[in-house]
C-alpha cells in the first residue's frame, strides 16, 4: 500500500504528520502538487511535480493509484474518483470517504457550487485548527491499524 497525498491544498501540518507516518509504518508516500514541494530526506517520501492546469495532479493520482492505496485529499470529485478505484480515502480533517457516503458528499458539494454560482453567499470551509489536526492523527492511525491487521490475516 502506497500512501498518496493531493498535496496543493494540504495543510503543513498534516504532510508533517503523514511524514512521520511513513516512517512508522514503513510506506512509501507520494506528494503531487503542481509546485516544488520541500520533503524530508527519506527513501520513502517523495514528491511529483506536475505541470500547472486544472486538475492536473488530480489526473496523476487517479492514473497512478492502485486499489488498497491511501490517498488524503479534500476534493471530493477526486475522492469519488478514487473510491471507485477502490483506494482508501481521508479528508485532511479525518474524515473517510466511502462508497457508502460519497454520493451523498458529491451531492451536497454539487448543490453548494450550484448556490454559489447564483450568488448566494455560502461561507466557505471552517478554519483548520488543531481539533481538526488531532482527528486527521487519530483517523489516520485507526486506519493504518486496521490495514496493517487485514493484511496479516
Amino acid at each position: 500500500m502506497r500512501i498518496w497525498v493531493d498535496a496543493d491544498a494540504c495543510p503543513v501540518v498534516i504532510k508533517e504528520i503523514l511524514y512521520r507516518a511513513a516512517q512508522r509504518w514503513q510506506r512509501s508516500l507520494t506528494l503531487v502538487a503542481n509546485q516544488m514541494l520541500r520533503t524530508p530526506p527519506s527513501r520513502l517520501i517523495n514528491a511529483v511535480q506536475v505541470p500547472r492546469g486544472f486538475d492536473v495532479a488530480d489526473e496523476y493520482i487517479v492514473q497512478h493509484v492502485k486499489a488498497g492505496d491511501l490517498v488524503i485529499t479534500g476534493d471530493i470529485p477526486l475522492a469519488a474518483q478514487l473510491v471507485a478505484k477502490h483506494a482508501h480515502v481521508l479528508s485532511p480533517r479525518g474524515e473517510p470517504f466511502t462508497t457508502e457516503n460519497i454520493q451523498e458528499r458529491l451531492s451536497m458539494r454539487d448543490m453548494l457550487e450550484e448556490l454559489r454560482s447564483a450568488g448566494v453567499e455560502t461561507g466557505g470551509p471552517a478554519v483548520f485548527n488543531q481539533t481538526d489536526q488531532r482527528e486527521f492523527a487519530n483517523a489516520l492511525d485507526r486506519l493504518m491499524m486496521k490495514l496493517s491487521r487485514s493484511s496479516k490475516v
